[in-house]
């Protein structure tokens, strides 16, 4: 927060040297002769830096004389301000920095242009007043006043410092609920936005923002679910709620509550891509709700943008016609992800693997041994593309013996096929 103060303290101090037109000298020569003399010293201190010097005359003039010009309001800022800073004694830092603030409101009693210079009284209000917990309603109101005033605060950064100050008015003086903290959030991140799309760097304020967010501790998996869940349930076209709840589920991992379901179906279905999709299925698949997770991962297929993508989702593909009882198709889909990735090669042959296995009792004929266990050696091959050596052991533990193959008059290095709808050609091998 320091480095905000510093890097817009240059806006904060921008012509308060000028000179005003519209000078109201007093009519009697007396004083008007004091008001030039005291003016003309308070102007020559400032000018040689000699601030404390400069108050005396500059007080003077702001009391006897306060409509003399504007520019004791625009040069008094600055002046006492730096007293201020100088000043190591608390109670009389505290007592310039009030002249600074006081500067400020009497102008805006004098001159009606307020909107030109409110968010320099709500910088230095949040500057001399963050740590005084009396202060931090009139630091909040000087920020939103300006915003209403200009429709925005024209120095994003500012920003942070709002929200600071909203973030430290509520933990001293539990000044909103946690819905108005999160409403004042989310309006500052689309004045961010705003600026961000005109080309303004706001990266630094955002992640300022974000952190003051974080540590008020106020989101949570569980104000995720029964804050926000019921909101959206309650409008479920609101995109920007959706939006909401997808952020803060992703920032704090909450993937698995039913808000961030909800969120997540909305915006994959009103601007799908591969993510948002494959997570949809996914989080269909934990329910074994195949039904709703095959359309979408046939979606996520279309959004991929690599063949690496194009394999995770044949592969989830495969899966789910397998639990479907679909073999061919998982089979298909499984021989897909192998080619597309080589990576998803040992996952997608063991599926293939266990898919024969779990065939034997659904394809057995029950009149030739040979074939019936011939689907065991083709599950071996599957297991042996794959890399798995325990699925390779376990099946050729049913690979059929010497004897079955000798009753048969058939002969190890034969080829048979294995019919069924796995419908591959093996060479016999025996398990003696």
């Amino acid at each position: 927060m320091k480095s905000l103060l510093l890097s817009v303290a240059a806006f904060c101090v921008i012509g308060l040297v000028q000179a005003q037109d519209g000078w109201n000298w007093p009519a009697d020569q007396a004083a008007e002769a004091k008001a030039r003399e005291l003016n003309a010293a308070y102007t020559d201190y400032m000018k040689s830096e000699q601030f404390p010097q400069a108050t005396g005359p500059l007080n003077w003039l702001l009391v006897n004389v306060p409509e003399l010009n504007e520019s004791l309001y625009i040069n008094g800022v600055m002046i006492y301000k730096e007293v201020a800073d100088a000043e190591a004694d608390a109670a009389k830092k505290r007592v310039y920095q009030d002249s600074v603030m006081a500067i400020y409101e009497k102008r805006a009693e004098l001159y009606n242009n307020e909107p030109n210079w409110i968010e320099n009284k709500a910088y230095y209000g949040y500057d001399f007043y963050k740590g005084n917990k009396e202060k931090l309603a009139e630091v909040v109101e000087n920020f939103e006043k300006g915003i209403e005033m200009n429709g925005e605060l024209s120095i994003p950064s500012l920003y942070a410092a709002y929200f600071d100050a909203v973030y430290r008015h509520n933990a001293y003086n539990k000044a909103y609920t946690d819905d108005e903290v999160l409403e004042k959030y989310n309006q500052i991140q689309g004045y961010l936005d705003a600026a961000e799309a005109k080309g303004v760097d706001v990266a630094g304020t955002r992640a300022t923002t974000e952190r003051v967010l974080v540590a008020m501790k106020l989101i949570d998996c569980d104000f995720i679910e029964n804050k926000m869940g019921p909101k959206l349930l309650a409008d479920p076209t609101n995109e920007k709620l959706a939006d909401q709840i997808f952020k803060y589920s992703v920032q704090y991992k909450c993937f698995s509550s039913d808000a961030f379901l909800t969120a997540l179906e909305l915006i994959d279905s009103k601007n799908p891509t591969f993510a948002t999709s494959q997570v949809r299925a996914m989080r269909y698949l934990q329910t074994q709700d195949y039904d709703k997770a095959l359309p979408v991962l046939e979606k996520a297929f279309e959004l991929a943008e690599n063949d690496t993508q194009k394999a995770e989702v044949k592969l989830e593909l495969a899966k789910i016609y397998a639990e479907k009882g679909n073999r061919s198709n998982a089979r298909t889909a499984a021989r897909e992800a192998a080619d597309l990735d080589a990576e998803k090669a040992s996952d997608a042959w063991k599926l293939i693997g266990d898919l024969y296995i779990g065939s034997f009792n659904i394809c057995k004929g029950g009149e030739s041994r040979a074939k019936d266990y011939s689907v065991f050696i083709a599950a071996y091959n599957a297991y042996q593309r794959a890399g798995n050596n325990q699925g390779m052991a376990n099946a050729r533990a049913r690979f059929p013996s010497k004897e079955e193959l000798f009753t048969e008059g058939l002969q190890v290095g034969a080829t048979i096929n294995t019919g069924c709808w796995i419908g591959e050609t093996v060479t016999l091998a025996t398990r003696d």
